[in-house]
């Protein structure tokens, strides 16, 4: 059996959990509230505030299902509970940041500012402080739109690993390599 799909879940208080009809799962917590689709092979039980998923074969398809959306549904408790964080740096002489309400300006030296129109799921919020990198707080109960959300903000300048100007998560390590030596004759 999967590791991930045998392990309950359990459900913290405060947040309700609903199966309807064609596997409709919905998540209400304090934070928001999720839907998600699992699919009909999958079975769901929910008893005394455990959530358990069982498949019905051991093939590779339903093995796949099964731990996938008992990974989704465990994200959506998680999420209506305690929500979750990204934080970015931007990394690089002249990198600003700042924010109007939802809409965030970068200015990631091109010869234009880039303006992006954030969720309004996510919360957003930026800091320039004089001696750090300028950085973004992104905040949200949806963990799937979290995460495509900085995804997107990174993909405007990635880091590049020979000076490792960028935009990046906190605390990760950009892999540096080795500029180019000249030869001595």
């Amino acid at each position: 059996m999967s590791r991930i799909g045998k392990a309950p879940i359990d459900i913290p208080s405060g947040v309700s959990v609903d199966v309807s009809k064609g596997n409709l799962v919905t998540v209400k917590g304090p934070k928001g509230e999720l839907k998600q689709q699992v699919d009909r092979d999958i079975e769901l039980n929910i008893e005394d505030g455990v959530i358990n998923f069982k498949r019905p074969t051991d093939q590779p398809r339903h093995r796949a299902m099964h731990g996938l959306y008992r990974a989704l549904v465990n994200n959506m408790i998680q999420g209506v509970s305690n929500g979750f964080v990204k934080e970015m740096e931007l990394v690089g002489v002249g990198y600003r940041v700042n924010n109007n309400g939802q809409l965030l300006e970068l200015t990631l030296g091109y010869s234009h500012p880039i303006l992006f129109a954030i969720p309004d799921e996510v919360k957003l919020s930026t800091a320039t402080e004089k001696g750090k990198n300028p950085s973004i707080r992104l905040e949200s109960h949806d963990k799937q739109l979290l995460g495509q959300v900085a995804a997107k903000i990174r993909s405007f300048r990635k880091p590049e690993p020979y000076k490792g100007k960028g935009i990046i998560f906190k605390d990760e390590i950009i892999r540096r390599k080795a500029g180019k030596t000249a030869g001595k004759k």
